[in-house]
């Protein structure tokens, strides 16, 4: 509800461009982790059943593909983001000392980046020294370099989320693989890591506002030429008894 004398203020609980975005980030890295872990894994105990029937060599190999899978997404993740907030933290520092040693510069630049964004020139003045006033540092990292000084990114919880997202996919097709009966054990892995493939793309296309429809085609096309392949190499293994 707007309050009239003070102007409309935000609705409790709504979220907003900064903390959407940052949920939106998650949720989109959360959606392909689990997809690489369902493909990952899915190709692995497949290939292995084009070899071998045996429950627990099945098992034995899924079980490693999914730790070395969501291992080596966790590290990945960890070192990408490790080198992100490395970059922030710099580039906020530069920030802190230009506004130590050149304030009056840094001004100018803030007016002149508020204009860019179509601002009148004493419109775009005026807010600049408001925002200077308020908190100069955390308006030129937001303005100039897009970044919340209190939102940076977290090495740890980035390859937390992947090791999760990398393990639940896994388990799909893991599971899909060892519980049913050896008779029907490929096509239920096959219709369930398609079916989540599908799932999958149409959650991303989804949040990137884009049309479901090609995503989860392209999805599952290729989470199904990545099994056939696999099936492919490992019934060729099993027949020269490799």
């Amino acid at each position: 509800m707007s309050d009239d004398t003070n102007g409309p203020t935000q609705h409790e609980g709504e979220p907003h461009e900064g903390a959407l975005g940052n949920r939106l980030n998650r949720l989109r890295a959360a959606v392909l982790g689990a997809n690489d872990g369902v493909v990952s894994t899915a190709g692995l105990v497949v290939g292995v059943a084009g070899a071998t029937d045996a429950r627990g060599t099945l098992l034995t190999a899924g079980l490693a593909g999914l730790l070395a899978g969501s291992m080596s997404m966790a590290a990945g993740e960890y070192v990408s983001v490790s080198t992100q907030r490395d970059s922030e933290q710099a580039a906020l520092a530069l920030e802190r000392r230009e506004l130590a040693t050149a304030p009056q510069a840094e001004l100018d630049e803030l007016t002149a980046l508020l204009e860019g964004k179509g601002l009148t020139g004493d419109l775009a003045r005026e807010v600049a020294e408001q925002l200077t006033e308020h908190d100069a540092l955390r308006a030129h990292a937001e303005v100039e370099l897009g970044i919340d000084p209190d939102e940076l990114t977290s090495p740890w919880q980035a390859a937390g989320a992947s090791f999760l997202a990398f393990t639940a996919g896994s388990l799909l097709p893991l599971l899909a693989i060892v519980l049913p009966p050896p008779y029907v054990r490929l096509p239920v892995t096959v219709v369930a890591v398609l079916a989540a493939l599908v799932l999958c793309g149409w959650g991303s296309a989804r949040m990137g506002d884009a049309p479901p429809g090609r995503a989860m085609l392209r999805n599952a096309a290729g989470g199904a030429l990545a099994m056939a392949v696999t099936y492919g190499a490992g019934s060729l293994l099993g027949a020269a008894g490799v």
